[in-house]
């Protein structure tokens, strides 16, 4: 691409979270540029540096340590946000969604990041150009929004149009933006304003610090103290799926934006759609683009989930479904726990070497061995949650122990089974010296090995210890008949055999692969070469079954699937000879389909939670209990599992916005067994519909019910409403489709959802340990660096219609619990003194007078109403809560959050 001689030159700083080493702005012109680039400039970046991140101690961890990216290319970057007009104009005809916009050339906003991919693809075909962005499978709303892309890519080395890179946004907004050329809440009224509106010189970019918050490509991950090369984001967006937004918008104060912040008020996901959030868009290719690891350590070797949870549950019909193996290029354990609703990949780096992964019958631990199948090299067998932290860690005391299997013994107990030594098993005498044992785990503990058999079967031993199999060289068989005695054979007619696997059912079914060996050839009818067959024997060796790898694959590494009766997990082996895939088999279909793709990747276990469909069979098992896949609402969908599982016994519960998500310490209640079920964002129509259709008529042991008052989030116009934050939710949409289940729940629900709770890795902790609280470390009433707090919100809003409503449906609340014998406790959390000094009651606006207003108001309503006690934590900032227990400027640590807590546990008690 034509790039202009930019001079060499110092680069300005821009705030003090920001370096750069680059060419100067300066340039002749702008004009000489193809048409498709119209509106886009130019930008030199190549042997520039640029700084992400800060090192202020009181930032947001996502947002430290300082991280410095290098670039070694050029790109363009458009001068604008995408408008109205723009976007309409391209996708009426490419997916039918027409924004409600007042004026074309205003931001597009309230679009999520699925809408601004398929913008930049189609912007890409326009203009003749491949597309950055590949996906199987699009989803959309009622509304032509975009709500899921599913295996979605990003190809970095396509010369095509494409969201920027925090990195390249970050250097742009450095070199060619200035904060006093944007829209803040300073001067914006509260409103977007058209693009460009304000003047600025024709080699600089419009509104990059304001008007629109902007999506970039990135997933949000962790930053660390390194450089690297042409950085693109994390490799995966990990459990939540958060997207890093940039810029600031016209809702936040000039003082609170700079270019080091990565997200917004509320988590942003790929999902997400807010009217101040929009998007620019960069062109160019990003050549040998690198990617971080999770939690910000740089990830050796390349890999990429291809499956999402929702085709993995259509394939195995379970929930719950974890897949584990070796990353082959680090030596680490790596997993997807696909029951989190997200296909993230976790990789446990440490210094052992991980070969042969095997998950456990419950899915919440992994064992594995340091050495290899086919070799008699030294090896350990090791077990540990199958965790990202990888707790647990226990070693097996034995001289040489490989290729671990567990198997659950017809009592029910489960054991581990190894080998001796994983070796060459084609001689009789070498093999016979060699030996089967077996050993229990229980309480985070090995138990003391015992030998089973001489013999190495790696392969896996039956539950009845009828059938034992090994591979490597041969596929050797120790069969024990039910009166008689144990007899060694060698099946397949001594032909090669290897990654042999028994079925972990009860029909003692043989998986292997061969070596393009007559005995195959004979039983397909066709010539074939290594590995391009998987086989299945049966309990007596006599060959059932085969399945071809796909064109230009080999298979390798093939394993049963625990949980399922007619599925096989593979490596895929390109013509390279890299084990490129991670895929599936169906043993009945020979469907083969792709789970990860990566450099190398080898040892795949699949586990699968076993879901009875006949017991559930007045449930949709796609719908029923399915609350966190798809949604933006994150902490109340990751709580509802948790609270069918506690609604019969639950005497407390608390409602409301974050303030009482990590405010309220339910696990800490003495005077009664207690619930923190708050979710974000909240307001009082998202209380009182959890209120009225679950809360209410489901806990039937309910005494006490903790609202929280957050009169500085009932705006007026931009409600936080309950169909707007889970409106197509799978889950809360099959409750509503059952009228919320108030003519009774069935047990089988209420058990899918138990199943659900203490299924899902970080909902049992979430729950089972802290009642629904949120755990976060004290930050000050002022963080970032800011000496003062910042108003996010419009005092304007504040008028009578508004908050009214808002007030009638507490009173609605009010009068329904009292029918329930239910006493509602209306809490005012408390937020940073410094708003004292302004004209604005919190965080989100409010003036401070019509707050009074309603104080005064709500201490009468306790006088009015028997049930309604009014607390007032805040007391317009006059509070007794120190900096130590503050978070930031209108959350509490968990320092304050018990001493919030142990006030109303008093209350509570005092009252009963």
């Amino acid at each position: 691409m034509q790039f202009y001689n930019f001079l060499r030159g110092a680069c300005l700083l821009f705030l003090a979270c920001m370096e750069s080493c680059s060419h100067s702005s300066s340039t002749d012109n702008f004009d000489d540029l193809p048409a498709f680039l119209e509106g886009m400039l130019p930008i030199s970046a190549s042997d520039a540096k640029v700084t992400l991140g800060t090192d202020n101690e009181n930032a947001k961890p996502s947002e430290r340590p300082q991280m410095k990216v290098k670039f070694d290319y050029d790109f363009y970057m458009a001068k604008s946000e995408v408008t109205c007009g723009e976007f309409d104009r391209l996708m009426r005809a490419e997916t039918g969604l027409v924004l409600k916009c007042s004026n074309d050339s205003l931001p597009a906003t309230d679009i999520s990041y699925y809408d601004a991919v398929l913008f930049a693809n189609a912007k890409s075909k326009a203009a003749g150009k491949d597309t950055a962005y590949t996906y199987s499978k699009s989803s959309f709303d009622e509304e032509k929004h975009c709500t899921g892309l599913d295996a979605l890519a990003f190809r970095p080395d396509k010369e095509s149009f494409r969201l920027p890179t925090e990195a390249e946004w970050v250097f742009t907004a450095n070199k060619f933006g200035k904060k006093k050329n944007s829209w803040t809440s300073d001067n914006s009224g509260y409103q977007l304003h058209p693009v460009c509106a304000k003047a600025t010189k024709k080699n600089e970019l419009c509104d990059i610090m304001g008007n629109a918050l902007e999506f970039v490509n990135d997933w949000m991950g962790n930053f660390r103290d390194t450089t690297y090369l042409n950085y693109v984001g994390a490799s995966e967006g990990r459990a939540i799926g958060q997207r890093v937004v940039k810029g600031g918008s016209y809702r936040d104060a000039s003082a609170t934006v700079n270019l080091y912040s990565r997200g917004d008020v509320y988590t942003v996901t790929s999902g997400t759609r807010a009217e101040y959030v929009g998007f620019r868009l960069a062109y160019g290719t990003i050549p040998n683009a690198s990617w971080a690891g999770d939690e910000g350590s740089e990830q050796t070797g390349v890999m990429t989930a291809v499956a999402n949870f929702t085709r993995v549950r259509s394939l195995v019909g379970s929930y719950g479904v974890k897949l584990a193996f070796r990353n082959d290029v680090s030596g680490n354990l790596v997993f997807i726990d696909y029951s989190s609703g997200f296909s993230s990949i976790m990789e446990i780096k440490d210094t052992i070497e991980v070969y042969h992964p095997e998950i456990s019958p419950d899915g919440k631990r992994v064992v594995f061995c340091t050495g290899l199948e086919g070799t008699s090299s030294k090896s350990q067998v090791y077990v540990r949650d199958l965790t990202f932290a990888g707790t647990g860690l226990q070693k097996l005391d034995f001289e040489n122990a490989a290729i671990p299997r567990w198997r659950i013994l017809p009592d029910g107990d489960t054991v581990i089974v190894f080998v001796s030594d994983a070796g060459d098993n084609s001689t009789d005498a070498t093999f016979k010296k060699k030996s089967t044992w077996q050993v229990s785990f229980a309480g985070e503990k090995f138990g003391t090995p015992q030998k089973l058999f001489d013999g190495a079967y790696h392969g896996g031993v039956s539950a009845d210890g009828s059938l034992a199999v090994s591979g490597s060289k041969l596929l050797r068989a120790r069969i024990t008949p039910s009166n008689g005695s144990a007899r060694d054979t060698v099946w397949y007619n001594g032909e090669q055999a290897c990654n042999v696997s028994l079925a972990k059912d009860d029909s003692r079914r043989t998986l292997f692969l061969d070596f393009g060996s007559r005995t195959g050839k004979k039983f397909v009818g066709e010539s074939y070469r290594v590995h391009e067959r998987l086989f299945v024997a049966d309990k007596n060796g006599k060959l059932i079954k085969s399945v071809a790898s796909p064109e230009g694959f080999s298979f390798d590494h093939s394993e049963w699937v625990s949980g399922l009766k007619d599925y096989a997990v593979v490596t895929l082996i390109n013509a390279n000879d890299a084990h490129s895939k991670i895929a599936l088999v169906n043993l009945e279909t020979s469907e083969i389909v792709e789970l990860v793709q990566g450099d190398e990747l080898w040892h795949p276990s699949f586990w699968v939670y076993p879901m009875n469909a006949a017991y559930y069979d007045k449930l949709n098992l796609d719908s029923a209990g399915m609350y966190y896949v798809g949604q933006d609402a994150t902490l109340i969908t990751h709580k509802m599992n948790a609270f069918w599982t506690i609604s019969d016994i639950v005497e407390i519960v608390a409602l409301g916005s974050s303030r009482v998500s990590v405010g309220f310490m339910a696990q800490e209640v003495k005077s009664g067994y207690a619930f923190n079920m708050a979710t974000i964002p909240n307001d009082m129509d998202v209380i009182a519909t959890l209120a009225e259709n679950y809360v209410l008529p489901h806990c039937k042991n309910l005494k006490y019910l903790i609202v929280s008052l957050d009169f500085d989030l009932w705006s007026g116009g931009k409600d936080q409403n309950f169909n707007k934050n889970v409106g197509g939710n799978i889950g809360f949409e099959y409750d509503k489709s059952h009228s919320y289940w108030k003519n009774g729940v069935p047990s089988q629900y209420k058990e899918l959802n138990a199943v659900y709770a203490n299924g899902i890795d970080y909902l049992r902790d979430l729950m089972n340990e802290n009642h629904g609280w949120i755990y976060i470390e004290s930050g000050g009433w002022t963080v970032g660096g800011f000496n003062e707090n910042p108003i996010i919100g419009d005092p304007a809003w504040s008028n009578a219609r508004v908050w009214s409503k808002h007030l009638g449906r507490l009173k609605d609340l009010i009068d329904y619990a009292k029918k329930k014998n239910v006493v509602i406790i209306g809490v005012v959390f408390p937020q940073s003194p410094y708003y004292k000094k302004t004209g604005v009651f919190g965080r989100h606006g409010m003036l401070r007078s019509i707050a009074e207003s309603l104080i005064d108001s709500l201490e009468n309503w306790q006088k009015k109403y028997s049930n309604f006690v009014f607390v007032d934590e805040n007391k317009m900032g006059d509070h007794d809560y120190t900096d130590e227990m503050a978070y930031d400027y209108d959350h509490l640590s968990y320092v304050g959050g018990q001493r919030l807590t142990r006030k109303l546990d008093s209350l509570i008690q005092s009252m009963k």
